[in-house]
């Protein structure tokens, strides 16, 4: 290997290494929420005192991801035309200024306003960041770079798991938890901004580096790869984000756990077996990727297979330890799933459309997350049992595997990509 080439390789493994605490933070201040539910509700009484307060509850969760979905777009849109790297550094410190916010507030209002915001400032944050790690590493270690990234989020999600203890602790709380990472994230947005480096892009076929939005999304959507992948990223999301917020209530009130323990017991198990479908799916993928175009579609199908068998598990578990058995199934394929969307996405279009192409994904996705937040709070209400519910989730799991088999990578593009 030439001195050139172990340059940009450590570069490249420098850029996914600088992101990946950003990425841990990005969740963190998102999951904390969840686990520390009872004890946020108790503080706010608007909240707490409400008849319907898991659908304020849930709306509020869902309110976030609406907000988030929108300004997906746009994020992906400034990242693909201006530097990631300043696009990730005030995202950072914009979502941490807001997280030290959060500690503050005292009434339902406030704490909806507060989450708007967050959802407004996080939202540039992973489009930027995934096309950051794409545009560094070529086709052959994609997987694994943001496989590495999104372990980072996992982490997050599982300190986010423990914040149940926290909040229910007499001496810290959970304002003092939201407090204290606002400020850290505040602080290491500057080594960020200091060291990450973008990626020198080049035109691909004399396509100009910028388009205009309508350009853009013509151009997107006249791909039809490209709306398979984001009906396939979309309908799984609805399972994705009640298991990711509503898991620690579930657990709660069906196994009669504590606050903190409840929260632990939902991330903890399926965050660690992601860790190991990440680094699985990400080896696998870009190994098959060499020989085959179709390599990462077919072991993401695979990862969403397993899903399909996790939720009908979780939705029909009459144990605590069936529960957590087939959370963890869930995680394992979800780490398949989740390491190989922008490397499949950096199949079909070119680089400059990256980041856009993501933050489509994500508006499409999250808004489908958010309308489930909020549904399965009235659900909550309604006592509709958890087996209809996560039966229904299954079958848009099942049938998306159809979907991701029929997607076809670009040759040319898989073969550019080859040559980077």
């Amino acid at each position: 290997m030439s001195m050139q080439l172990q340059k940009t390789s450590s570069t490249a493994w420098l850029v996914v290494g600088l992101l990946m605490p950003v990425a841990l933070l990005n969740y963190l201040d998102r999951q904390m929420l969840a686990s520390m539910q009872s004890s946020v509700m108790a503080s706010i009484p608007s909240l707490g005192e409400a008849a319907n307060r898991e659908e304020m509850w849930g709306f509020m969760l869902g309110q976030f991801k609406w907000v988030y979905a929108v300004f997906s777009l746009i994020g992906g849109y400034v990242a693909d035309r201006s530097s990631r790297r300043v696009t990730i550094c005030s995202s950072l410190f914009v979502w941490s200024a807001v997280t030290w916010w959060t500690g503050q507030v005292t009434t339902y209002n406030e704490l909806l306003l507060a989450r708007s915001l967050m959802g407004i400032s996080e939202a540039f944050y992973i489009p930027a960041a995934l096309a950051l790690i794409a545009d560094h590493h070529s086709a052959r270690t994609r997987s694994r770079a943001v496989g590495l990234h999104q372990i980072a989020i996992y982490l997050g999600i599982i300190g986010g798991g423990f914040g149940g203890y926290v909040a229910a602790d007499p001496d810290l709380g959970w304002r003092a938890a939201f407090t204290s990472c606002g400020i850290l994230g505040m602080l290491y947005a500057v080594p960020v901004l200091l060291f990450v480096r973008d990626a020198k892009q080049k035109d691909h076929e004399g396509v100009p580096y910028h388009s205009s939005p309508v350009a853009s999304v013509r151009e997107l959507f006249t791909n039809f790869s490209f709306i398979l992948l984001v009906l396939y990223f979309t309908l799984p999301a609805m399972a994705g984000w009640v298991v990711r917020d509503w898991m620690p209530g579930i657990l709660r009130t069906q196994f009669d756990l504590g606050q903190g323990e409840a929260g632990v017991a939902a991330t903890l198990p399926w965050q660690l077996s992601a860790i190991v479908g990440v680094l699985l799916g990400g080896w696998l993928s870009d190994r098959r990727s060499r020989t085959n175009d179709r390599g990462r579609t077919q072991c993401s199908a695979f990862g969403m297979s397993l899903i399909v068998l996790a939720i009908l598990g979780m939705g029909n578990a009459s144990t605590l330890s069936f529960a957590l058995a087939f959370l963890m199934l869930f995680g394992l394929g979800w780490g398949f799933f989740d390491c190989n969307n922008m490397p499949i996405l950096s199949q079909l279009v070119r680089p400059q459309l990256r980041a856009t192409g993501y933050g489509v994904m994500n508006f499409f996705s999250i808004s489908v997350g958010g309308l489930a937040d909020w549904g399965f709070g009235r659900l909550r209400d309604q006592h509709v049992p958890l087996s209809v519910t996560f039966g229904g989730f299954a079958a848009l799991a099942m049938f998306s595997v159809i979907l991701v088999l029929l997607i076809r990578p670009t040759p040319k593009t898989v073969r550019q990509e080859d040559n980077q």
